[in-house]
């Protein structure tokens, strides 16, 4: 039995936040109910067309699940929803800010009518506050909570390239659901639970928060390398290709000049024996180490920095990454159904000797309408025109 067999989660879901917790929560068996828009559905079904006409994003964030499609602005599909959540187990919604209460599906409403029922809303600030009804968008989380700040160069801040606010904030819905049903299990009741994009990244801030709040400075862009400890980043090879590492401690830094440097003595340069001493003269290391890399090719520095066991890695491009041999090794791919056919994706990175993950195809928009709707008592071609672009 998978963990999650017998929840059933009813999710108002859009762009990434919200679709990835319930991704991950159908991963472990729960039955994913995604309700959409008529017509056009989730929004990130248009991100782009790259995935064999599908989008990426939606691909990444919507197997194994059922898509049902209402038009929320009638009152037909509203008795719809209310009875999905009578009998559903976990209600997320990312909508925009009070775009659900309006519907008349409030978190107090909800708890009073069904207290069985964990209800999980994400925002980009939260429920009150100055903020509240500011529009958040993963660049913009980005730079509220300091993370462009402290990534780039010295120049140019950066955002990270992956929607890094979107992720935090489902992967806190994803667990703060997943106590919910523990805490369910021992009381009988539901819950409410909020999370906030600002605060979900702000949590993952708290080596530079601490760094910055405590010190006397913030710390510095510095592109691919660390801010605080060096080496610890990119170097260039003879054949210009780039080769990351990372020094930890003392130990490692001696390792590395006898070993990968042959110059033993440099470990004592008093310009570099400890690592403050290191981050201070690091464009004069930085100098010795790439005239000692420029005479190799990156794949001769990888094996010694192998044999003298320190961290290191290959800048891989994302092709790389699809092919890579330790993912290959350990059989992390699968295949999943989707309106465009079969499809790879990765298993997700917990594994489990009780558990085989759930890898259900990616559902066409309202793929499953007719048939939520009967389950439901409700009469199909009745409620047609409240499921269908152009309805009622």
């Amino acid at each position: 039995m998978l963990p999650l067999e017998g929840i059933t989660v009813v999710s108002l879901e859009q762009a990434v936040a919200a679709p990835f917790a319930t991704r991950q929560l159908a991963d472990l068996g729960a039955r994913v109910i995604k309700v959409e828009r008529p017509g056009p559905g989730d929004f990130a079904r248009g991100y782009d067309e790259t995935v064999k006409g599908l989008s990426s994003h939606f691909v990444w964030t919507n197997r194994s699940k059922e898509s049902i499609t209402l038009d929320l602005k009638h009152e037909e599909s509203k008795k719809v929803l209310d009875k999905l959540l009578s009998e559903a187990d976990v209600f997320i919604h990312n909508l925009a800010p009070g775009a659900v209460d309006r519907l008349g599906f409030s978190a107090a409403e909800l708890h009073e009518r069904y207290p069985q029922l964990i209800i999980c809303s994400i925002s980009g600030y939260g429920t009150f506050g100055p903020y509240t009804n500011k529009k958040a968008y993963d660049l913009l989380i980005q730079c509220e909570a300091g993370l462009v700040s402290v990534t780039g160069t010295e120049d140019t801040p950066s955002k990270a390239g992956i929607s890094i606010a979107d992720i935090a904030a489902g992967m806190y819905t994803y667990t703060g659901v997943l106590t919910a049903i523990i805490q369910r299990y021992k009381t009988g009741k539901g819950a409410i639970i909020e999370v906030s994009m600002l605060e979900a990244l702000a949590e993952w801030m708290g080596f530079p928060l601490y760094y910055s709040v405590y010190g006397e400075a913030e710390p510095k862009r510095t592109g691919a390398s660390h801010a605080t400890i060096y080496p610890y980043g990119p170097f260039k090879a003879g054949d210009e290709k780039m080769v990351f590492l990372g020094i930890q401690n003392e130990r490692e830094w001696a390792r590395f000049c006898e070993e990968v440097l042959k110059d033993a003595g440099l470990a004592a340069d008093v310009r570099f024996d400890s690592n403050s001493k290191r981050v201070a003269n690091k464009e004069a290391l930085k100098a010795i180490i790439e005239d000692v890399f420029k005479e190799m090719e990156s794949s001769d520095i990888i094996d010694l920095l192998e044999e003298a066991k320190i961290a290191n890695a290959r800048l891989n491009t994302m092709r790389e990454l699809g092919n890579h041999p330790q993912l290959d090794a350990r059989n992390r791919w699968a295949e999943v159904d989707s309106p465009a056919g079969k499809l790879r994706a990765l298993i997700p990175p917990v594994t489990s000797d009780q558990i085989e993950t759930v890898m259900n195809p990616i559902p066409a928009v309202g793929e499953h309408t007719e048939a939520i709707l009967k389950e439901f008592g409700f009469d199909y071609n009745q409620m047609k025109p409240y499921t269908e672009p152009g309805g009622a």
